[in-house]
């Protein structure tokens, strides 16, 4: 029996003993930096000659790690490991693979800090963003293991005279799992656990960022006891090792979230049928936001303010969630702006590892798209505040920057950047703040900050996004309290975190039998 559900409470920084666990964990991460993660494959370790080498984006000069990296040979060993293991795990009583499932998320919990200082080095969290990603990924684990019980039980019929009749869900096959680097515990651990748990084997491609956080999770799916090659890591260039999995044609599932570029290239190329191939490819793409908070007249600036910046800044904007767009009533345009702009040039910037409120971007090449963005927004609009680099040691540091002026249709308001960059966007009414909110490709998160209920309702109804905040800051979703997920080129609106999510990677099948 597995215990309830509930999710996983954040740590308070504040108190002197949870600071002194984590500057603990951190100083035990430091004493092991410069490891290598192999392969894995069939539950056998691999060590390539090319390597992936990972840095600390704070300090580039700090190599955090390194990762071996595969070839075209491997792809096609690690989809033969994962159909090796399919049949086996997938007879495997729901029961029995709930709680391996389950205990992966225990055993990630039991080194919290551990997993979060990780990621303090490895991709610049601070603190309480990287504590909040490992306990997502705890969540993910408790969750899809409950999840799973649920979708062994018989699909519910109705009855027809002189038959009986059965239908049950049944796991799809080995697929390929592609996370990104910007929560890269919580999104691989849920990507590949929600498939694992309904009974399918996977391949994980880690981000080439973050290799050494990604392989602290395979460790842990070997210490909980999952079978090998049910869970197999081919870390590698997307060329190289991605484009080959994509078209394999043994691959029966993509899982991918990333940037809307990339997601594009992998629905095109998954729909295609190469020689071989059985069945068509279920793919998901989740990918980009270009998310915006309304503030209305009737709102709340200060709360609202500061949910903006909150929203706007948390892990450098390096978020699908974050909020990149503000649409705010002229008549509280003045004051939003100043309250946004003071609290944005209030964060502290500097090193996560001493817990920064804005710590640096993931690499030297967003480090030059976003300055790129905020150059060209620079004759757009009114650079508010920030809009600068900041130089520490040679880290990849950006101010927090806030635009105002913004023209709906202007490249700050369409483009995701991807990085601390805030448009201020004025309209006179909710029409008009409606019509701008719809008004991008994307359909991620949005915010409403009203006191009218009217709008309210509205915004439930006509505000096109997967995921709608009202009153509070429109990040930091929680497992099976707010599914997650969104409309349009934000991605296939495939909810992690949400009680249909494993029934995306599994089949149903019919039997009648006449009596």
């Amino acid at each position: 029996m597995l215990p309830p559900y509930s999710s996983e409470p954040y740590s308070d920084f504040t108190q002197q003993d949870t600071r002194a666990g984590y500057e603990k964990a951190l100083s035990a991460v430091s004493g092991r930096l410069g490891g290598h993660a192999p392969l894995l494959i069939g539950g056998e370790e691999i060590v390539t000659t090319e390597t992936i080498v990972s840095i600390n984006p704070a300090q580039p000069s700090m190599v955090v790690g390194t990762a071996s990296s595969g070839s075209v040979d491997h792809v096609d060993d690690a989809l033969a490991a994962a159909w090796g293991a399919f049949d086996g795990w997938a007879r495997t009583p729901a029961s029995e693979r709930a709680q391996l499932v389950h205990n992966v998320g225990d055993l990630i919990n039991e080194r919290r800090y551990e997993f979060a200082a990780w990621q303090t080095y490895e991709a610049g969290k601070n603190w309480a963003e990287a504590e909040a990603d490992v306990a997502e990924a705890v969540d993910f684990c408790r969750y899809y293991a409950h999840q799973a019980l649920a979708m062994a039980e018989p699909v519910p019929l109705l009855e027809y005279p002189g038959e009986t009749n059965d239908s049950w869900l049944r796991p799809i096959g080995a697929g390929v799992v592609i996370p990104p680097w910007n929560f890269p515990l919580a999104i691989p651990v849920g990507m590949a656990m929600g498939p694992v748990a309904a009974g399918n084997t996977v391949v994980v491609k880690p981000a080439s960022n973050t290799p050494m956080v990604a392989w602290g999770f395979i460790e842990v799916v070997r210490e909980a006891g999952i079978p090998p090659g049910v869970v197999n890591f081919l870390p590698g260039p997307g060329e190289v090792v991605g484009d080959p999995l994509i078209d394999h044609p043994t691959t029966r599932f993509i899982n991918f979230t990333g940037s809307k570029e990339i997601g594009l290239r992998i629905a095109e190329r998954a729909a295609q049928v190469n020689p071989g191939q059985k069945w068509l490819k279920r793919s998901y793409m989740e990918m980009g936001g270009k998310d915006a908070m309304i503030v209305d007249a009737t709102a709340d600036v200060v709360a609202a303010a500061a949910d903006v910046v909150r929203s706007a800044y948390g892990f450098q904007g390096q978020k699908c969630s974050a909020c990149s767009r503000v649409i705010v009533f002229d008549a509280v345009h003045d004051e939003l702006v100043d309250r946004v702009a003071e609290g944005a040039a209030a964060l502290s910037i500097g090193s996560p590892i001493e817990n920064h409120a804005v710590g640096p971007v993931i690499s030297a090449a967003q480090h030059r798209s976003v300055l790129d963005e905020i150059a060209k927004g620079r004759g757009e609009a009114e650079l508010i505040t920030g809009g600068g680099a900041v130089d520490r040691d040679g880290g990849y540091y950006i101010e927090p920057t806030v635009f105002a002026g913004v023209a709906p249709e202007a490249r700050l308001a369409q483009h995701e950047i991807f990085g601390p960059v805030l448009s201020i966007i004025s309209v006179p009414d909710f029409d008009a703040a409606l019509d701008v909110a719809n008004g991008t490709e994307f359909g991620l998160t949005g915010g409403l900050y009203s006191n009218d209920e009217g709008r309210i309702e509205r915004a439930r109804q006509e505000f096109n996004v997967g995921n709608l905040y009202i009153n509070r800051k429109i990040t930091g979703a929680l497992v099976g309290i707010q599914p997650f997920g969104g409309y349009n080129m934000s991605g296939s609106n495939a909810k992690a975190g949400g009680p249909d999510y494993l029934r995306l990677f599994m089949e149903m099948k019919t039997v009648a039998r006449r009596v």
